[in-house]
């Protein structure tokens, strides 16, 4: 079966909760994640959420499957992750695909610039 983007995109928003910048405070404050999934280059452009650790959206599969050598330690099952990207596309789709892993709460915040006018801080740049 084949799918096209526009098939995926609804598939991960049907499956990832969207949420504002007040839930996603309130999901980190409860000890969860926030994860951005944007490349290396963005960052280094715009900075990132202060207090976000960072996996690219194409290396994330890598770094979730706890069987791997290149697993992260800070993705663990148990805890909520808060994804963002530059604008909500692959944070939508890298949800679904943790979802897909076995990853329960999985929240999209949508872009970067949902954080900056949320009035989340940034950090670098």
């Amino acid at each position: 079966m084949s799918l096209t983007v526009k098939e995926m995109m609804e598939a991960a928003n049907a499956a990832v909760e969207r949420i504002d910048m007040a839930r996603a405070t309130e999901v980190l404050g409860q000890g969860g994640l926030l994860l951005d999934v944007r490349d290396g280059a963005e960052l280094q452009k715009t900075g990132r959420a202060a207090g976000a650790h960072h996996i690219s959206r194409g290396m994330l599969e890598f770094h979730a499957d706890d069987a791997l050598q290149s697993h992260d330690p800070e993705l663990r099952k148990d805890r909520p992750i808060v994804l963002y990207c530059a604008a909500g596309g692959r944070a939508a789709l890298a949800g679904k695909l943790l979802k897909d892993m076995g990853y329960a709460q999985v929240y999209n915040l949508g872009g970067f610039k949902d954080w900056v006018e949320g009035g989340g801080d940034v950090a670098g740049s």
